[in-house]
């Protein structure tokens, strides 16, 4: 497919640049720094070479002119070298290092110095509808995800069926960091029925057939590989007692898709419904990373019941979010959204559906699913008039 233009922005300095696989990380540094000296982990050579000799890096890059900028791709495969890094930013702070990976995992358990604050943190996502423009389908992001790797293929659905093949392979088994592989993917089908819901490790500890801690492992196997993140609550100055468990989330609606098993037993909002919401986190989660401020999401539920799927709060952001998989809005549809409304009266809410009507229902924003998506923008806030109006 054709360049995509991104909403991730590059920082002035030396920057780490997280993500899944697929998510486009070097693509857009090939567009953004076609003069910088690279370095690829995921060349077999490459990684043989600095995995015996890390301080090589030295070698390569005292050759290159003191202003160059250096790009590491997968720099956790072979951690070691950041200490190199470290020296060479120490040695000519002229030097600029972009640091690629897409787990975080090596790096914690290895405890390697993390450049001691001489690198801010960057995070690349899936596309969002506003950087597709015209080309974005609702239908189409929630069959077959974002990533675009997926997105710039010919055959969607095939490359799908292998993106998680390719972690199970080169990440999972390669990396050694589970112990029975077929056990790790039996928990992904199991964990995929919590998609977009409280997560309950002890049931999926139940489905599996193993132990609580397990799962607790391969939980964090997954938030490390950035395959999977959590929801907190939203409890800032809470007046009525909350749920203590967070939401889970697979960070793509097509990964759910690929991972989600179906049966006869099961009705089409089954899967669509958790498809939607995950897309709509998904943006949301984007939204937040690229603004690079201090807006955060959550979500809210009351031990009674009444629950918000996305609360967004910021310096200049409180929006509650309520999706549904409805073409109508129901009376019962608004009701936690009335909730927070009284906790929280300086609160925005808004409903999104797969309506084609904008729509103010008591002093609440319903408004079609696809087109807030397509005016969700990183240069523009969420609870702000000029949003709403180009969502209608």
């Amino acid at each position: 497919m054709e360049f995509v233009p991104r909403f991730l922005q590059a920082p002035s300095s030396n920057f780490f640049l997280f993500g899944p696989r697929g998510t486009g990380k070097s693509s857009w540094l090939r567009r953004a720094f076609p003069e910088a000296l690279r370095v690829d982990f995921l060349d077999e050579e490459t990684w043989r070479t600095y995995q015996a000799r890390p301080e090589h890096l030295a070698e390569v890059v005292r050759a290159s002119p003191l202003d160059a900028t250096i790009i590491v791709d997968e720099v956790q495969r072979v951690p070691a070298v950041l200490s190199t890094v470290h020296l060479l930013i120490e040695e000519a702070p002229t030097r600029r290092f972009i640091l690629t990976g897409s787990s975080a995992r090596k790096l914690k358990r290895s405890g390697v110095n993390l450049l001691g604050g001489r690198a801010v943190l960057r995070t690349a996502h899936p596309f969002v509808a506003a950087e597709l423009g015209e080309s974005f389908r609702l239908d189409e992001a929630l069959q077959f995800g974002l990533v675009p790797l997926v997105v710039g293929s010919g055959a969607p659905a095939e490359v799908l069926r292998g993106y998680v093949a390719l972690y199970l392979r080169e990440e999972v088994q390669t990396e050694g960091l589970v112990r029975n592989l077929g056990g790790f993917a039996r928990f992904l089908e199991a964990v995929a029925f919590s998609h977009g819901g409280v997560l309950n490790v002890a049931n999926v500890a139940r489905e599996c057939q193993v132990e609580r801690k397990v799962v607790e492992g391969y939980l964090g196997v997954l938030e490390d590989l950035l395959l999977a993140w959590l929801v907190p609550v939203f409890s800032r100055q809470a007046r009525r007692v909350l749920s203590s468990h967070p939401k889970f989330f697979l960070f793509d609606a097509g990964v759910y898709r690929s991972l989600r098993r179906t049966g006869p037993l099961d009705r089409p909002g089954d899967v669509e419904g958790p498809a939607l919401e995950g897309l709509v986190a998904q943006h949301l989660r984007a939204w937040c990373a690229y603004r690079g401020g201090d807006d955060t999401l959550s979500f809210w539920r009351t031990a009674s019941g009444n629950e918000v799927d996305f609360v967004v709060y910021g310096p200049l952001t409180f929006c509650a979010i309520e999706v549904k998989n409805t073409t109508r809005v129901r009376p019962e549809d608004l009701r936690g959204l009335r909730a927070f409304r009284e906790d929280y009266p300086t609160s925005t809410q808004i409903l999104l559906y797969r309506g084609t009507e904008s729509l103010d229902l008591d002093g609440i924003r319903c408004l079609p699913c696809e087109r807030f998506l397509r005016a969700l923008r990183p240069d523009t806030e969420l609870a702000v008039d000029p949003v709403l109006h180009q969502a209608e």
